[in-house]
């Protein structure tokens, strides 16, 4: 039997099992058995006292992402459209700016609650020729003179950014300011319920708290700093969905999340479904996929079962190609446009310490070929000759090292390396081939060579310029925090991820956090 602890009352016990105590039963107390007629019984009532108040701001994220894709398209296509001296610039790119942002809002792309995707960059294209469809139909109901193609070319724009905001929002440790944060009550069995717990805990970047924990069975449950209002039994048992309710509604829960397990699945998860669907509670459950983005999960049902098919990372494809020309395009253009900041930075190398301008290493590269890497040099000449002196020091585990002082990086060094300057000769090795505008960084020698089969999936890419791991602290981030990173951004990248972590990375080399 399960029960459930409400503060302020006298009830006791955790749970009714067998040779543990039992709790007081309706027939032995008032309360309890006028608390149960409102949880069996919903009503106005419930509605108004159970709910969790929704923050200020809900709706914050969704109005943003959505006013920055109008702004995002209708901006360039009046400076195109206007050096296109085509007529009426200025109602033309709001026009499209306001179909665009509707038509998003329409199908769901702007969606906050729980459970809610970004549409990928798939469904950003689509949308993008959805669009394409409407204004060709407007302008010809409405008789406008504007060319088809610049039309085109305009609104062109608005889809790199819808890509790039959509990629903001997919990744682990993008933040989500302004949106609700949900109240959870976790269900499941011991052992469940503090792995979830644990992961939950672990992150700031999602818009789950944890309130509150039931667990099933007689499992010793060790979570600190979070209330157990009750237990169920190992068995179904008729007050599982009072016990759960109870536990919402005392902790003002507006979400319970299930880790199934042996004693708590098919027809009593079902029946714990129908019971807080009826009582106005939403319903999660935990799916034991670590490292698989939602947009790669699809499911489907086949004889009364839910089937989730996981699509295969992307390896190839015409996103493949994509991402290929967009990074040799990238580096051509932006080794163009910096060209004045490399020949002044190169020359104050020069200048400020003895040896070379360009520090040119050896790194592991895509399925481990190596390749020889450009970088601005931060240290003095014979860096590598000290290495070995300063391996106890070494500030990082794993197969990496790293000093927050390292005495051999040169003053001018220091703030190359703070504002990521160091790195941007790697623009030729993109240009080249060798390595992506975004990826996992890429390894010495000695360091692959010491990688387990885990770790080397790190090389399944081609190794990036920026990537999960720098904007989500970099050298702050211990090896393990690394490797799950630039795994789950080799087994989950697309192109609009890709726009949304280069969009990230600004902030991170703005802010400096981790790099030395």
């Amino acid at each position: 039997m399960g029960h459930v602890e409400i503060p302020d009352t006298d009830l006791s016990g955790p749970v009714g099992l067998r040779g543990a105590p039992r709790p007081r039963t309706a027939s032995r107390n008032g309360t309890t058995a006028a608390l149960e007629r409102q949880f069996r019984d919903p009503g106005p009532r419930r509605e108004e006292k159970g709910r969790a108040p929704a923050r200020r701001g809900s709706a914050t994220g969704p109005a943003l992402t959505s006013l920055t894709e109008l702004l995002g398209l209708a901006g360039p296509a009046w400076l195109l459209l206007r050096a296109g001296d085509q007529p009426r610039p200025v109602a033309a790119a709001v026009t499209a700016g306001l179909l665009w942002a509707g038509m998003r809002a329409v199908r769901g792309r702007y969606a906050a609650g729980p459970g809610a995707q970004p549409g990928g960059a798939v469904e950003a294209v689509g949308d993008w020729l959805v669009l394409i469809g409407l204004l060709a139909v407007l302008y010809t109901a409405a008789g406008s003179p504007i060319d088809p193609a610049t039309a085109v070319v305009a609104v062109a724009p608005g889809l790199l950014v819808a890509a790039a905001a959509t990629g903001l929002r997919a990744w682990p440790g993008s933040t989500r300011r302004g949106r609700r944060v949900r109240r959870v009550l976790l269900v499941g069995g011991a052992s469940c319920v503090e792995r979830a717990a644990e992961l939950l805990d672990s992150r700031a970047d999602h818009g789950y708290q944890l309130v509150a924990a039931i667990p099933v069975g007689p499992g010793r449950l060790e979570l600190e700093g979070v209330q157990v209002p009750g237990r169920l039994a190992s068995c179904p048992a008729d007050d599982d969905v009072t016990t759960v309710l109870g536990g919402v509604y005392a902790h003002a829960a507006d979400l319970v999340l299930v880790a199934p397990g042996p004693q708590l699945t098919g027809d009593r998860l079902r029946r714990l479904g129908w019971g807080l669907h009826d009582g106005g509670v939403a319903l999660s459950v935990v799916s034991e996929l670590p490292g698989v983005a939602a947009e790669r999960v699809r499911p489907v049902t086949a004889a009364g079962l839910t089937l989730l098919h996981i699509a295969p990372p992307l390896r190839g494809g015409p996103q493949a190609v994509v991402k290929n020309a967009l990074d040799r395009a990238a580096a051509l253009f932006g080794l163009l446009a910096l060209a004045p900041l490399l020949l002044a930075v190169a020359l104050s190398v020069r200048v400020s310490s003895r040896g070379p301008v360009f520090h040119r290493q050896v790194r592991q590269g895509r399925h481990n070929r190596p390749f020889t890497m450009w970088k601005f040099r931060t240290m003095v000449a014979d860096a590598e000759r000290h290495k070995a002196l300063l391996a106890e020091a070494n500030e990082v585990d794993g197969p990496l090292f790293k000093m927050r002082r390292d005495p051999r990086v040169t003053p001018l060094g220091r703030v190359l390396r703070r504002t990521s300057i160091d790195e941007l000769p790697q623009l030729i090795n993109v240009l080249l081939g060798h390595m992506s505008l975004v990826g996992p960084r890429p390894p010495l020698p000695e360091e692959a060579s010491r990688y387990d089969e885990r770790e080397h999936r790190r090389l399944a890419v081609k190794p990036g310029l920026t990537g999960l791991w720098q904007v989500s602290g970099r050298s702050d981030l211990s090896w393990q925090e690394t490797v799950s990173l630039d795994l789950w951004y080799v087994d989950n990248w697309s192109v609009a991820a890709d726009l949304g972590l280069l969009a990230r990375t600004v902030r991170a080399v703005a802010d400096g956090r981790g790099a030395y």
